[in-house]
């Protein structure tokens, strides 16, 4: 009985950790749609003073946000989470999810870069067997900002290979056909 209560708090976290992995990429890539399915309908999206409030909310907003960020960039590294089975069965779970966000936005002024270190706060609910965020905040730790950016994308170097970019113009998509878009995968 040990066994299968291990591999079940295994499928859980597992299952969590691909969450966490699908809002990186739905954000990075600008796929609305894909991050709508990545919350419950009644959850709530913290990100403080930017905005506070349901998270079916807040990406109705992304699509204007998001409009002058030339590049997202999100890196997951250190990922805490813990499943709460005090009734017996794990339903709800909790993450303390280590951030860099790089940003790279275009502002009446020219290019900026904004790099954050920080921490995703996550509630995760099991409900109809399937994991999603019932509350997310997020919490920096540190930024840089760089005006003008220091990134550049033209160098010589480069010349051939594949650029990444917001939305369905971005290489991914026409290259794999197993990694899907628009859904949780």
């Amino acid at each position: 009985m040990a066994d299968a209560k291990a591999l079940q708090q295994l499928l859980d976290k597992q299952a969590i950790y691909e969450l966490v992995n699908s809002y990186c990429q739905a954000s990075d890539r600008h796929d609305h749609e894909k991050l709508r399915g990545l919350y419950h309908p009644d959850a709530i999206d913290d990100h403080g003073g930017f905005f506070n409030g349901l998270a079916s909310e807040f990406i109705d907003q992304l699509p204007a946000i998001q409009a002058p960020m030339k590049i997202l960039h999100h890196n997951l590294t250190t990922i805490n989470i813990v499943l709460d089975e005090s009734n017996g069965e794990c339903n709800y779970a909790e993450g303390e999810i280590y951030v860099l966000a790089y940003h790279q936005v275009d502002t009446d002024d020219g290019l900026i870069d904004l790099l954050i270190g920080g921490r995703y706060l996550d509630k995760y609910e099991k409900r109809n067997g399937e994991w999603k965020f019932s509350y997310k905040a997020v919490l920096a730790d540190w930024a840089k900002f760089d005006k003008p950016s220091q990134n550049s994308l033209d160098h010589p170097l480069l010349t051939g290979s594949y650029i990444g970019k917001p939305g369905k113009d971005d290489p991914a998509y026409s290259l794999f056909s197993l990694i899907q878009f628009g859904q949780q995968n």
